[in-house]
C-alpha cells in the first residue's frame, strides 16, 4: 500500500503520530534535543488526555523557537511543520498536517541527500520508488512503517513508531553534522 493510501486510511492517533514522527526526525534541524517532543509522544497513549496536546505543543514551540530569517530551505520546512501542527490532535486538521509533514519531511531528506533524485516527492509517496536516493528511501520506509504499526497495533504500536523516529533522527543528525563540517 502506498504512503498516500496509508495516510488516507489512518485514524486520528495514527495521523498525529505520523506527523509527530516526521517532525521528530527533523528535530536536528530545529536545534532541539532528542527528548523535546517526548511529552507529545506520551500524549498519544490511551491513558493521556488529548486536550493536553495543544499545551504540550506550545511548550515545544517555545523551546524550539523560530527559524532564522534566512535559514536554509530544509530548516525552514522543519519549522513550518512545527508551526502548522494543530492544537487539537483529534481535529480534522490533523490529517492535513500529517500529509503536509510527510511531504515536507521527504523534501527535507531529499535536500540533504548527497545523491540526486529527479522524481517529485509526490511520486515517491504514491509508490514509484525506482532510482530513489538512499536518504529519501529510508525516510519513506520509516513513514510507511509508522503508519502500518499504528494501524495494526493502535496505541501499543507507539513504542515501535517512536523507535523508528529515533533511528531516523540519529541518521538525520549525522547528515546535518556532516553537512556543517563541510561548510567550515
Amino acid at each position: 500500500m502506498s504512503l498516500v493510501e496509508l495516510i488516507a486510511q489512518a485514524d486520528d492517533r495514527g495521523l498525529a503520530a505520523s506527523g509527530l514522527a516526521c517532525l521528530d526526525r527533523c528535530v536536528p534541524l530545529l536545534g532541539g534535543d532528542d527528548d523535546i517532543l517526548r511529552p507529545l509522544w506520551r500524549n498519544l497513549t490511551e491513558a493521556s488526555d488529548a486536550a493536553d496536546w495543544g499545551e504540550l505543543l506550545e511548550q515545544a514551540r517555545g523551546k524550539l523557537g523560530s527559524p532564522a530569517e534566512e535559514g536554509d530551505e530544509a530548516e525552514l520546512l522543519a519549522h513550518r511543520m512545527l508551526a502548522a501542527a494543530p492544537d487539537d490532535r483529534r481535529a480534522d486538521e490533523v490529517r492535513v498536517w500529517a500529509d503536509a509533514c510527510s511531504v515536507a519531511s521527504l523534501q527535507i531528506h531529499r535536500l540533504l541527500d548527497a545523491a540526486t533524485d529527479e522524481h517529485p516527492v509526490d511520486a515517491r509517496r504514491e509508490g514509484r520508488t525506482e532510482g530513489m536516493s538512499p536518504l529519501v528511501a529510508a525516510e519513506l520506509r520509516r513513514q510507511i512503517t509508522v503508519l502500518e504499526v499504528l494501524a495494526g497495533h493502535g496505541a501499543s504500536g507507539l513504542r515501535r513508531a517512536l523507535e523508528e523516529s529515533t533511528e531516523g533522527r540519529r541518521v538525520l543528525r549525522a547528515v546535518v553534522s556532516r553537512r556543517a563540517r563541510g561548510r567550515r
